[in-house]
């Protein structure tokens, strides 16, 4: 029998939901990169750029220094997908750059091909950057906000029939 009080908070269901999203993204990421890109997809990836283990240039990161959007979708070289990473070689400004990001950064995924996307709550954000700096792995994240993906400029009229993924709607209140 659980102890009470603790009950209420150990097996944190929306935690693992999210969890569980994020291996959505990872497993489309690793599908692309197997596969090649379907035609009529591409996909929006915003992700923290200064979250632990996020390496890309420190020109680009200076640019980007909080929040950065990546498209895969014409241009994008040697995509590779591991349990905690992705990396992807784009080019900015006429240079191939690779960036190497921790699926834990993550905070939209959008493919509006489908018209399908994510958004990832990082109120764990303390948590995460101390257990990543003492190399222990990060607590999983937390439930999903209520509010949509800020969209590119390009993919505005795309993402404006997008359906973003609530957990709040299955939440008790």
């Amino acid at each position: 029998m659980a102890k009470e009080g603790m009950d209420k908070d150990m097996l944190r269901y929306d935690r693992m939901v999210e969890a569980a999203l994020r291996g959505v993204v990872r497993e489309a990421i690793a599908r692309v990169a197997g596969f090649g890109l379907p035609g009529g997809h591409s996909l929006y990836i915003t992700f923290r750029s200064d979250f632990p283990g996020v390496d890309m240039p420190d020109w680009l990161k200076a640019q980007y220094p909080d929040a950065m959007t990546i498209v895969l979708e014409h241009q994008y070289w040697d995509l590779a997908a591991d349990e905690e990473t992705f990396g992807v070689t784009l080019s900015f400004k006429g240079r191939r750059q690779r960036i190497t990001v921790p699926y834990a950064a993550l905070t939209a995924f959008h493919d509006p091909g489908v018209q399908f996307g994510l958004r990832f709550d990082q109120s764990q954000d303390g948590e995460e950057k101390s257990a990543a700096q003492a190399g222990k792995p990060a607590p999983l994240p937390g439930p999903a906000p209520a509010a949509k993906p800020a969209p590119e400029p390009a993919a505005a009229d795309a993402a404006k029939t997008a359906q973003v993924v609530n957990l709040e709607a299955f939440r008790k209140k």
